[in-house]
């Protein structure tokens, strides 16, 4: 698990030490760091082949463009400096020149070898990105080549996860959602059983109530048709497609399948989990999350929703997530200052889910709006 990222003259970040733990939310003023935070994470996944010798700015899960568009603006020199902690113990350390290239070039001096970290999470195959760019709804969806052939449920990860975009979703489902949820705290209320398609059903059922979903491989094309019927007093609708349920079930389906079938040390990085749905999908999207998080993952999300927010604070209230398993960072800036840089504050949750600080900025809007009503 990563327990520190320290990073200096990166983005809107001059410096920044931020302690994480196993649910860590991300919020704040857009252009204020928040992103940058995770594109950190995500270049050195990317560059895990020759992180020794150099980082890469353009890869398979983010393109940030040059040196020159990632050093810190009033840097007093042209060096980046990427800090990560593992476990209190391991330490990856590197210091990058940027240059005018999509590959920077690394300082030989106190580099730690990659090798010593090829288990860890963020570069190992128990990782999850799921960008805020989730994948439209579809007609056919895409097969990925699972690594596994053994049949067995085993986590997103080891079967080669569903895709940033969450793309290969449908066919992860169709290929083992009649396997069991291994984590009985993740099982909704609404149904006992702990098969993954009806858990799935019952936490879309939180976003459009009494859905049920459908997804079908078919060898002739290579693809998987996904449906989606809702169940009524005397049985159930017609099956429509996913262009025609709207986005939020499509938005949301990687992140729940994600959660539900993540393990203990798993990395999951999510953006903007609130996107296309209602108030109450967003805070029952947050207790699934500290759900994950009271069995030992790791999720790191961006969001720009209170309801998510509260999700994590009911859950912490109900006792289903410790307090100190729980790190909130609000990002902004002062305004005041002659140079750009984010400024990271934070907020701390009690058992109680009460939080201790709401600085100017933080989910306060609603209050601010009351106040002029």
């Amino acid at each position: 698990m990563i327990t520190n990222i320290h990073l200096k003259n990166f983005k809107a970040i001059r410096e920044a030490s931020v302690e994480l733990s196993n649910l860590n939310l991300l919020t704040g003023l857009n252009g204020m760091g928040k992103s940058s935070l995770i594109q950190s994470l995500l270049i050195l996944r990317q560059s895990k082949t020759i992180l020794d010798n150099a980082l890469l700015l353009k890869g398979e899960l983010v393109e940030l463009g040059t040196g020159s568009d990632v050093l810190y603006q009033y840097a007093e020199n042209e060096e980046i400096f990427i800090r990560i902690m593992f476990n209190q113990t391991h330490l990856l350390e590197r210091t990058f020149i940027a240059r005018d290239s999509q590959q920077l070039s690394a300082n030989s001096i106190k580099q730690t070898p990659i090798l010593n970290f090829g288990e860890e999470s963020l570069f190992s195959k128990s990782f999850q990105y799921l960008t805020a760019e989730h994948l439209s709804p579809k007609q056919i969806y895409q097969t990925a080549t699972w690594e596994d052939d053994s049949g067995d449920f085993k986590d997103f990860a080891k079967l080669g996860n569903l895709g940033k975009y969450g793309e290969y979703t449908a066919h992860y489902l169709s290929t083992f959602g009649d396997k069991l949820v291994r984590y009985d705290n993740l099982l909704h209320t609404r149904t006992s059983s702990k098969i993954l398609y009806q858990q799935v059903d019952a936490w879309l059922s939180e976003i459009s109530p009494n859905v049920r979903l459908s997804n079908t491989y078919l060898s002739n094309i290579n693809g998987v048709v996904q449906t989606f019927k809702f169940s009524t007093k005397s049985g159930f609708t017609n099956e429509f497609k996913p262009v025609n349920v709207g986005f939020g079930l499509t938005y949301a389906l990687p992140i729940i399948v994600s959660l539900l079938t993540a393990s203990e040390n798993d990395l999951l990085i999510i953006e903007n989990p609130e996107s296309h749905l209602h108030p109450k999908g967003q805070s029952k999207m947050g207790e699934l999350m500290a759900l994950a998080a009271q069995n030992g993952v790791q999720i790191i999300v961006e969001t720009h929703s209170d309801h998510i927010l509260n999700g994590f604070r009911v859950a912490t209230k109900k006792r289903n997530i410790d307090a100190e398993k729980i790190r909130i960072y609000y990002f902004d800036r002062d305004v005041e200052s002659d140079s750009h840089f984010c400024r990271i504050l934070q907020p701390v949750i009690d058992q109680e889910g009460r939080i201790d600080e709401w600085p100017e900025g933080f989910f306060d809007e609603f209050e601010k709006n009351l106040m002029e009503l």
